[in-house]
């Protein structure tokens, strides 16, 4: 039924959380029905009324010909019968799940919720979450009765930041309800704007572990290639060539070394992680993927000055250095969690003078975060360069230009293996 109603525009959908996950989701059902784009941030609501993304991962023409009222008030998140909840799941300093943004976007729910509602959630959560940590608080804020009054869904985010092939409508969405009627009308909504069609999981933990698991499986598969890469360094083989002769094999998975951070890959293994521990099971594997992955910046960084030392016989506090590339990922301007501030951090313990760059990142919001100022300048005379980002503006230099900007004999620090074949005459090392 509310299926059709939103289809017939005589209720409404309503996503709460309009960042990297939410707007794009917003955007999709606004083509289709009804929506209410709704976030905590005035500016973005600003930003997002003139018809621009404010993560600049979306074209205007997005907005185009899209039924949405963008909000921070939550009077008219009333008029919404179907609510998605998209915001972020972070860890904190100890590398505990931070539900913190997730039960208050769920107080904020449960403020306007009413009888036949539902409420799905898309923000990733250990399995259990949604039921043990939400539903409560949707209870206790409306004086609503699960399942008698209102139901609930979880159909986890597959959004992937600076990706135009892989996209919401490209991606086989999983989907889940809190009982067989709730499960199909969730399906058949999200069936509107996902081309690819949508998998139906048979409960709501199920959906929940699936998705914690994806980016698990991911994490451990880096790690591995990370610490082939701390071993092949030591016996002076590059890493990217192994990987590239042992990727002529037919099932070779094709897994590189890098840093990783930003709030999916290297935040949600702790989810689960930290459900085993509850449960009493100590997730050795999880837990040594990510000890590997998380030491990486410090060991870059490392790298960089021993390499740097012993081709300059300068003493460190005459070393110039530029960094290439903040945030997290090519491509996108998020700097959550990024493993490049572990570089930064080391470098500067040690008083080198560092120059950071990066045409994506927003140097505000960068020393807001971090405490690190982006000083966006590249000079001349480094001693060596760490291209810790490849991001496209990046793709086309080549070794003149890394020569026009260096000292005779510096090292070009390459993590990702961009320039790989293309340096002949500098000193060159990566990962």
């Amino acid at each position: 039924m509310i299926y059709q109603n939103l289809l017939n525009k005589t209720q409404t959908l309503a996503v709460i959380g309009l960042g990297y996950v939410g707007l794009p989701v917003a955007l999709a059902f606004a083509k289709k029905v009804k929506v209410i784009g709704f976030d905590i941030s005035e500016a973005k609501i600003k930003t997002l009324n003139q018809g621009k993304d404010p993560n600049f991962e979306l074209e205007d023409e997005a907005f185009e010909g899209a039924d949405i009222t963008f909000t921070n008030q939550l009077e008219e998140l009333k008029a919404a019968t179907f609510f998605v909840v998209a915001v972020p799941t972070p860890i904190d300093a100890s590398n505990t799940p931070d539900l913190t943004p997730l039960l208050s976007a769920s107080r904020t729910v449960g403020k306007v919720l009413k009888k036949g509602d539902y409420v799905v959630y898309e923000s990733t959560v250990y399995p259990g979450c949604t039921e043990e940590d939400c539903i409560p608080v949707l209870e206790r804020e409306s004086g609503l009765k699960f399942q008698e009054d209102f139901k609930v869904g979880y159909s986890p985010e597959r959004i992937n930041p600076g990706d135009k092939v892989h996209t919401l409508e490209t991606i086989i969405k999983v989907v889940s309800g809190s009982c067989a009627t709730s499960a199909e009308e969730v399906a058949k909504v999200y069936e509107l704007v996902v081309e690819a069609g949508v998998h139906r999981a048979s409960s709501i933990k199920v959906a929940e572990a699936a998705k914690i698991i994806e980016n698990t499986q991911r994490d451990l598969n880096i790690a591995l290639m990370n610490e082939l890469s701390l071993i092949f360094n030591k016996m002076n083989i590059n890493t990217y060539e192994v990987l590239e002769a042992a990727g002529t094999k037919w099932n070779f998975l094709k897994f590189t070394p890098g840093l990783v951070g930003g709030h999916c890959i290297g935040v949600d293994p702790y989810y689960l992680t930290y459900k085993a521990s509850k449960l009493g099971h100590n997730p050795k594997v999880i837990l040594s993927g990510r000890n590997i992955n998380d030491s990486m910046g410090y060991y870059v960084a490392n790298q960089t000055i021993k390499n740097v030392l012993k081709s300059s016989g300068k003493k460190l506090n005459e070393l110039r250095i530029l960094l290439m590339g903040v945030t997290f990922k090519e491509n996108v301007k998020d700097i959550r969690n990024s493993k490049v501030v572990d570089i930064i951090r080391e470098l500067n313990d040690f008083n080198i003078d560092l120059d950071i760059a990066d045409p994506m990142a927003d140097a505000e919001e960068f020393e807001h975060e971090y405490g690190i100022h982006l000083n966006q300048r590249i000079g001349k005379d480094y001693d060596a360069v760490i291209v810790a980002v490849n991001h496209r503006e990046y793709l086309d230099f080549d070794e003149a230009y890394f020569q026009s900007i260096t000292k005779e004999d510096a090292l070009l620090v390459d993590i990702k293996g961009t320039y790989k074949g293309k340096i002949k005459n500098m000193k060159y090392w990566s990962l």
